[in-house]
């Protein structure tokens, strides 16, 4: 299979690899200069640069690529490989250059209203995907959402059946009720997603968790809800909460510092009030 066609078909996926090419040589190696090795996400690996001597390094590296969604250009001395026992003779030094071919993050929104109609604006500008989902056919269309990839309107139990988010989605709760969220939130904990986020105060958030707790759900899992959804920075209006949500989904994609105190659940059972 063609390499480029390949990443076509990861892309397509929603998939993440990384393309590995030799921009420079010296000595002795058992490839070529512009040579190529596709990594996938899976470690699997098509084309060479090599074999043995170098591939299972550059694996490595393409992981990291993968993960900081930055290309890098690794430096390899085969000579000061004495005791690689690959059965190739090597000798010499070569430059690798690994990019990272890295899907546009998807976001999904359930709940077309005022939230959510301005955090797909916001998040589309960002560069996200976005899926909008919502139970009300003259809130969820291409009139009010003509950049979104997909649509949905109706019962949101048959839209969730049809819905499969890969470990780099992202998924936004903004319905517009507890009881529609709650339903959402149910669901989304079974996915892959390496995002979901809730709105609403943190009595509501504390309540929809103890109902779920007493369903039987974790609290280490509900410890990965980012609720109340994004970054603490005071929004109030529909706009402002947008802004909010978008730049925690950013700096959860770029692993920032500045995300992480909120990429746990804060709110705890309270303890009880003792008597004086």
């Amino acid at each position: 299979m063609d390499i480029y066609e390949e990443i076509s078909n990861l892309k397509r996926q929603g998939r993440r690899s990384a393309l590995a090419t030799i921009v420079n040589v010296q000595g002795s190696i058992p490839s070529a200069t512009a040579s190529k090795m596709l990594v996938r996400d899976d470690g699997s690996i098509l084309g060479t640069i090599g074999g043995g001597c170098i591939e299972n390094e550059v694996r490595k590296g393409a992981h990291e690529v993968m993960k900081d969604e930055k290309p890098r250009t690794f430096n390899f001395n085969l000579n000061q490989r004495p005791d690689d026992d690959t059965g190739l003779v090597c000798g010499g030094s070569l430059q690798v250059f690994i990019e990272p071919l890295i899907p546009s993050p998807h976001l999904y929104i359930f709940g077309a209203g005022h939230v959510g109609l301005n955090l797909y604006k916001v998040a589309v500008i960002a560069g996200f995907e976005v899926t909008v989902a919502d139970d009300r056919e003259e809130y969820a269309n291409r009139e009010r959402f003509p950049d979104a990839l997909d649509i949905y309107n109706g019962d949101m139990d048959q839209i969730m059946s049809q819905l499969s988010p890969s470990d780099s989605s992202y998924i936004a709760i903004v319905t517009r009720g507890h009881q529609h969220d709650l339903r959402v939130l149910r669901w989304a904990l079974d996915t892959s997603a390496c995002y979901i986020g809730m709105i609403g105060s943190g009595r509501k958030v504390l309540t929809l968790f103890h109902q779920l707790e007493e369903e039987g759900v974790r609290r280490e899992v509900l410890d990965k809800v980012y609720a109340p959804i994004g970054l603490q920075l005071g929004a109030v209006t529909p706009e402002e909460i947008a802004i909010s949500v978008t730049a925690e989904l950013i700096g959860l994609r770029r692993h920032s510092e500045a995300a992480l105190p909120h990429s746990r659940h804060r709110i705890r059972k309270p303890e009880p009030v003792k008597e004086v």
